[in-house]
């Protein structure tokens, strides 16, 4: 359970580390940000196959495949819902003038981060506790670059340092609460393993394919941000072996 606490913590400080980065450089460049991205797409594309999926088939058995390849859906279904909800908690909060799209923005990346915190936690239920060390680090490294972006426009919106960073611990804790949940929740119960570790490997394949890739290709990076996502692929398969 300590590694789990110690992760779970990892996990959601990434995103407060890259919100200090932020406020170091004001301004992240395009290509660097793209590239960090791309990168962290590539390394949780492997985590969340061999981490989530894979484990997921392996423990339920070929009889169990329908329940895998319905948790794969249903965690990429939970986000599109999640995104769906965006405006109605936008409404809920009051948010007005400045900060209107701001804090959309930070509550797009709370909601994303709580998912993620899950397929995090779920993922130590497995045998193989590096694979669910790689699939925390995949979501870490991706965290960072978010906590990053979220800085400047938070700044330029007239909101102050200290709140600025407050909202970025806040949106590192959802991933916290997440990982810690996901682990106590489906531990209770060994019967929804495959379908929680098929699920949690839909949310990030779902957050690869409809918001890093895309945003990374959306700057003029594209051949760069492919090439990046293809080292952290093999970077990632390599530490797979290794471990």
């Amino acid at each position: 359970m300590e590694i789990v606490i110690l992760t779970a913590l990892g996990v959601g400080l990434a995103t407060v580390f890259g919100s200090i980065i932020g406020f170091v450089l004001k301004e992240i460049p395009h290509r660097f940000n793209d590239l960090l991205l791309g990168f962290a797409a590539g390394i949780m594309m492997v985590a969340a196959i061999l981490g989530l999926i894979v484990p997921a088939m392996e423990a339920g058995g070929a009889t169990q495949l329908p329940i895998v390849f319905l948790g794969i859906m249903c965690g990429a279904f939970c986000l599109v819902l999640a995104d769906k909800a965006l405006p109605f908690l936008h409404n809920v909060a009051g948010i007005k003038g400045s900060d209107n799209r701001v804090m959309l923005l930070v509550l797009a990346i709370a909601i994303h981060n709580f998912p993620e915190g899950i397929a995090a936690g779920v993922s130590f239920l497995t045998d193989n506790t590096a694979g669910a060390l790689s699939v925390a680090g995949g979501i870490a490294l991706q965290n960072i670059p978010e906590g990053m972006v979220i800085i400047a426009p938070m700044l330029s919106a007239g909101i102050t340092k200290k709140r600025a960073f407050l909202i970025a611990l806040g949106t590192g804790l959802t991933e916290v609460l997440g990982t810690l949940l996901g682990y106590t929740v489906i531990q209770l119960s060994a019967a929804i393993l495959p379908f929680s570790l098929a699920f949690a490997g839909g949310t990030m394949l779902y957050v690869i394919c409809d918001e890093m890739i895309p945003e990374t290709h959306s700057h003029g990076n594209a051949r760069a941000s492919t090439y990046a996502l293809l080292a952290g692929f093999c970077v990632m398969l390599l530490m797979d072996f290794l471990l």
